[in-house]
């Protein structure tokens, strides 16, 4: 199959053309996370010719991630395969020119900082903002566009992030309201997903075609359940002082001490994972969203205790948990992160 023939729509579309294809084709792209977004953006930009692709995930894939991981399939249900080499079979099914790589692992700040050093644009597609924080100082020290995404329920969110002229990740936190629910406390709706790729991926595009004036410079967040759609101009939000982007900076969250903390508790089947800073939580208020969520929750005010199918999960008010029945730390860091985001 020629190149021509294959890209051509591609190549008709004036903002891309031949020479945007040719761009396009000779650029390597890392995808953090290969659920909902990692997914659906690693489709679409294996289908537009890229010339590599990254993609790095720890998790295996579960009945409830079909409705909206677009990638998997019933058979890789049953054969838990890790989301990465699911997803690297089926990518390569769909394009064998692009060369894919799959990492199946945490994403580590090591890890990233190396990714980050070898790849023309980083893609978020996390669950959860320790790593996005990472990933966030891993682009600012390498000087790497990277595209933020986020959805739960029906809401979503992206940004785009190049380094020396945007606000960084860590400057949009004093600005934008980018913490709440996880799609196991909120639940998440298929159309929310495809919005956010769709705004991704045309960023992506974008910056791999080197367009830099069409690069959308608004924060961009919608419901699609209550037709709501929202941009907001983010020059303002830009720190001099930020220790990710600013004129001195150190980026904090590359240092271990920043980083969540789990140790498997001597002569139990538990592990206890720490935020890197405490938390004030309302314990109340969260054990409500975890019975929405159909969770069985039972606490006093001192901890909510979480019963789940094969771990039970105490979390104290300082953002604190016990992880019950299992001794594998990076299970019990997803558990932690999957319920509280």
């Amino acid at each position: 199959m020629s190149t021509s023939e294959r890209y051509s729509r591609q190549i008709l579309f004036a903002g891309i053309g031949k020479e945007g294809q040719k761009k396009i084709s000779e650029k390597h792209v890392v995808i953090i996370g290969a659920g909902a977004l990692g997914s659906g953006n690693a489709e679409v930009l294996v289908r537009a010719g890229i010339g590599k692709l990254t993609i790095v995930d720890r998790d295996y894939v579960e009945a409830s991630n079909l409705q909206r991981q677009q990638l998997y399939t019933e058979e890789d249900v049953a054969a838990k395969l890790p989301k990465a080499a699911a997803a690297q079979k089926r990518l390569r099914a769909i394009n064998s020119n692009v060369d894919i790589r799959a990492i199946i692992g945490d994403a580590t700040p090591e890890m990233l900082e190396e990714l980050a050093g070898a790849a023309d644009l980083l893609m978020d597609a996390t669950d959860n903002f320790e790593t996005r924080m990472v990933i966030n100082d891993a682009a600012q020290k390498y000087r790497v566009p990277w595209i933020y995404g986020a959805c739960v329920s029906s809401y979503g969110m992206s940004f785009t992030i190049i380094p020396g002229k945007t606000p960084c990740l860590n400057c949009l936190l004093k600005t934008v309201p980018l913490q709440g629910l996880t799609c196991d406390t909120g639940g998440i709706i298929g159309p929310a997903v495809q919005m956010v790729i769709a705004h991704q991926t045309a960023e992506a595009l974008k910056i791999l075609a080197e367009d830099w004036q069409a690069v959308r410079t608004t924060f961009v967040s919608f419901d699609v359940w209550r037709n709501e759609y929202n941009q907001m101009k983010m020059g303002k939000a830009k720190n001099p002082g930020c220790l990710s982007c600013g004129t001195h900076p150190t980026y904090p969250y590359l240092q271990k001490e920043n980083q969540t903390k789990t140790t498997v508790l001597c002569g139990r089947d538990t592990v206890q994972v720490r935020p890197a800073k405490p938390l004030k939580l309302s314990l109340q208020r969260f054990a409500d969203q975890l019975r929405t969520a159909g969770y069985k929750v039972n606490g006093n005010p001192y901890l909510v205790s979480v019963e789940m199918e094969e771990e039970r999960m105490v979390i104290f008010t300082d953002g604190r948990a016990l992880i019950h029945g299992t001794k594998d730390l990076a299970h019990a860091k997803t558990v932690y992160q999957r319920i509280m985001g």
